[in-house]
């Protein structure tokens, strides 16, 4: 065996990581001299074994290396236990991150306070860690019209994310054809909606919007007068309140137009409020088809509070002389009055009809159950009716009877009913009392009625009351024309026939309606 000594020459320095050190340390290595041992074998390979040492950092650590001289690299053993892998960055601990969380939570409740907005509510809500992402959330909902006031109603709509949450969904619905200049009120009513998803939650409520044959240009319109609807369930109310009014009476084909113009009903529920509604009126004997028919026209009404208005209403009604066999007529006439402040304008009308003809109170009555509306009539027209009747040549006892009888006359147009009364003075040359005793003659129109028909009854050289000449169809006046004598019970005045609502539709009166509802006069 030789053994062969020498001295082993290596890099002065190199650099080393302890994961027990905060940080790197620069050492130089102290070598030892060191002896390879040779030993030889049977295939006279040759064994190096080298020892050094060196020192980091007051510890002292040894090393063996051994290899091959056929080998190209080396494996170092370093004879302290240590991890298999270090890391130049030391990872914070969860309590360090607990705390940091807790102080940018701070700061940006700092921040909103500071702007006006208390934060109380947001506890618990994921909210950006730094005041600058927040600034930007509170701007852009500035920049849609919502103020601090607004926020401060629904602060969770702080939790909404700009990119991933309000611009989403703000596109979508402006795709739709929802107006921006409609946005601040929209998110007003309905700040939830930026937090719904587009395809999960806002596009199937459209779809079933679309299913219930409101017209694509007519969703935006719904969408705006209604926001709300965004956030109901399909299966829910909506369905169940629709299908209930069908039940009822209400045409399939005229869903859609009823809730394009009043789609607050998808969100009533039926038990607490479309039923009792319903019911309520059939009990004042209004009938139940009758009803749909009502809703088919004034959907609106099912707005109306049962308890809050409704029902004090129809007793305001009672106790200004209206007879409860009158009240479905009244109703049906104008379903308006079952929804507006009535008592204090039955009182005003009251005072006023009292002053211009002197009217009782149980002529006042009536008069409302003749013409309901007149409770939403101004002073002035009906001063400037009663002066044209006197003008005629009306005494203020037969004004009062001809308003008691037709109600109608103090809101016709004037100048309509300037042109039928010279036609009654100068063409039919009858008394004024023929006009006290049928005062709807001014309903009638002048070409199209008074005076096609006055013109035959004058040919055949018949004579006969204003009512048997006007007060029926073009088809019943055909028929009277073949009577040798005029029969006297056919001679009534006018009134409101509630078999007109419960009569079968027409082919074409079907789903369009206009906006502009005739509530009042």
């Amino acid at each position: 065996m030789t053994i062969v000594s020498y001295a082993g020459i290596t890099r002065p320095s190199f650099l080393l990581a302890h994961p027990e050190l905060p940080v790197l340390v620069y050492c130089k290595l102290q070598l030892n001299s060191t002896s390879t041992l040779r030993i030889p074998s049977n295939d006279m390979k040759r064994t190096e074994v080298t020892r050094f040492r060196c020192y980091v950092a007051e510890r002292t650590f040894e090393s063996t290396s051994v290899g091959s001289s056929l080998s190209n690299t080396g494996n170092v053993r370093l004879g302290r236990k240590q991890r298999s892998s270090s890391s130049l960055y030391s990872r914070p601990s969860l309590l360090e991150m607990k705390n940091e969380k807790i102080a940018n939570r701070a700061k940006v409740y700092e921040f909103l306070r500071g702007i006006g907005i208390v934060p109380d509510e947001l506890d618990g809500l994921e909210l950006p860690v730094t005041t600058e992402v927040m600034r930007e959330r509170v701007d852009f909902l500035h920049k849609l019209g919502l103020t601090i006031e607004d926020i401060n109603n629904y602060p969770l709509v702080l939790g909404c994310s700009v990119k991933k949450n309000m611009i989403p969904v703000l596109d979508y619905l402006g795709k739709l054809g929802v107006r921006k200049s409609t946005f601040t009120e929209f998110l007003r009513r309905y700040p939830q909606v930026l937090h719904a998803s587009v395809v999960v939650d806002l596009d199937p409520v459209v779809k079933y919007l679309q299913g219930m044959d409101i017209k694509p240009n007519d969703i935006p319109r719904v969408l705006e007068r209604y926001p709300e609807i965004l956030g109901f369930k399909l299966e829910g109310t909506m369905s169940t309140s629709v299908a209930y009014l069908v039940g009822i009476g209400l045409a399939r084909r005229e869903v859609g137009g009823v809730l394009t113009r009043y789609p607050e009903i998808l969100g009533m529920r039926v038990g607490r409020v479309i039923k009792p509604f319903v019911e309520y009126l059939e009990s004042l004997g209004i009938p139940r088809l009758a009803v749909a028919r009502l809703i088919e026209k004034r959907p609106h009404i099912l707005g109306f509070g049962l308890e809050e208005q409704v029902k004090p209403n129809v007793g305001s009604l009672l106790e200004f002389n209206v007879r409860k066999s009158s009240l479905p007529s009244v109703v049906a006439q104008y379903p308006e009055i079952i929804g507006i402040e009535l008592k204090e304008k039955l009182l005003g009308q009251q005072c006023l009809l009292h002053s211009v003809i002197d009217l009782g109170p149980e002529d006042f009555g009536r008069v409302v159950e003749k013409m309901p509306q007149v409770v939403s009539l101004s002073r002035l027209p009906i001063v400037k009716h009663v002066d044209f009747l006197k003008d005629c040549g009306f005494s203020l006892h037969q004004v009062r009877a001809m308003v008691v009888g037709c109600p109608q006359l103090l809101a016709l147009n004037l100048d309509i009913m300037k042109h039928s009364f010279d036609y009654f003075q100068v063409k039919m040359e009858r008394p004024l009392d023929d006009l006290v005793t049928f005062p709807a003659f001014f309903t009638y129109g002048l070409e199209s009625t008074i005076k096609p028909r006055h013109k035959r009854v004058a040919k055949k050289g018949m004579k006969c009351s204003l009512s048997w000449l006007l007060n029926c169809s073009d088809e019943k006046f055909e028929q009277r024309m073949e009577y040798d004598t005029i029969d006297m019970e056919e001679m009534e005045m006018p009134s409101f026939d509630m078999n007109t609502l419960t009569e079968p539709r027409s082919e074409d009166s079907a789903s369009d309606y206009d906006d502009s509802d005739d509530e009042h006069i």
